[in-house]
């Protein structure tokens, strides 16, 4: 596998010898002195262009950073979302390096609206604006006010009804997209709130939540796992119950926290039609 070293000299050594690129940008985990180094962060850079219909004519001149196992260009794809005229190539490479590489057209509104994570790596013509040092406050966790903290509750426990009538009709998608993607939602938003109470909010959880795991005790971080669960039925009710009391313990913390109200009788009503719903079952 080729090294971070060789990597950056290929990127910026391709930047050097093409006069279309004016500046090489890098931001992401690389860029991020949180983020504990590994062999698996993907490189991602920007290039500041005069022509990206010179490059993107002919996507072979991405051949020279090396033999690719797979490829994909957002740009070329359905729906592609690119107001402001930027290019991507991201590549996945035989040695397990990934690069994923933005044209970006020389505009000076392209190079303002970058976020706080990000590095210049060359700038031929002094263009690019004198970037902070990189930190990643643009993802720090937010302390919630009332009305968001009692919004989370009021979902995770109704959407919980959803799931519920899903197991008894035997609909396993459904199900599944409503525990991993809507309850899954509200509770990681108070796992979030319960670390920040917990060792402040100036710092990230992570994206979904992958950060957990650092800042939870070894028993919470328990119950978050057994939160998740195979197909089987029997194995998602029990996924469902670890996930109310994984929720029930850190919404009661951090209503002590910040001096909210707990709406245990949301709770207690919505625990009574999962059994309700289970006692059915059987």
């Amino acid at each position: 596998m080729r090294t971070e070293k060789e990597m950056m000299d290929l990127i910026l050594d391709v930047a050097k010898r093409d006069e279309r690129v004016r500046a090489v940008l890098i931001n992401g985990s690389k860029a991020n002195p949180n983020v504990p180094k590994d062999i698996y962060q993907d490189f991602d850079i920007a290039y500041i262009v005069t022509d990206i219909d010179s490059f993107t004519k002919d996507h072979s001149w991405i051949n020279v950073f090396g033999n690719r196992l797979m490829l994909q260009m957002p740009e070329t794809m359905r729906y592609p979302d690119n107001p402001d005229g930027h290019f991507g190539y991201l590549m996945l490479f035989e040695d397990g390096n990934r690069i994923d590489l933005s044209l970006v057209p020389l505009k000076t509104e392209n190079l303002e609206q970058y976020d706080c994570l990000t590095v210049t790596l060359l700038d031929k013509d002094g263009i690019v604006p004198d970037y902070p040092p990189p930190t990643d406050k643009d993802f720090w966790l937010k302390e919630p006010d009332e009305l968001f903290y009692y919004s989370c509750c009021n979902n995770f426990w109704w959407c919980l009804n959803n799931a519920a009538k899903g197991i008894a009709r035997d609909e396993l998608s459904y199900v599944m997209n409503m525990l991993n993607d809507v309850v899954r939602s509200e509770l990681h938003d108070m796992v979030g709130w319960y670390i920040g109470t917990q060792h402040g909010f100036n710092l990230s959880a992570g994206k979904n939540g992958k950060y957990f795991k650092r800042y939870l005790s070894p028993e919470l971080y328990t119950q978050y796992a057994a939160t998740y669960s195979g197909s089987d039925y029997y194995d998602i009710w029990k996924a469902i119950y670890a996930m109310c009391d994984l929720f029930h313990t850190l919404a009661l913390s951090v209503a002590a926290h910040f001096g909210f109200t707990y709406r245990q009788n949301e709770e207690d009503g919505m625990r009574a039609y999962l059994r309700m719903v289970r006692e059915n079952e059987c």
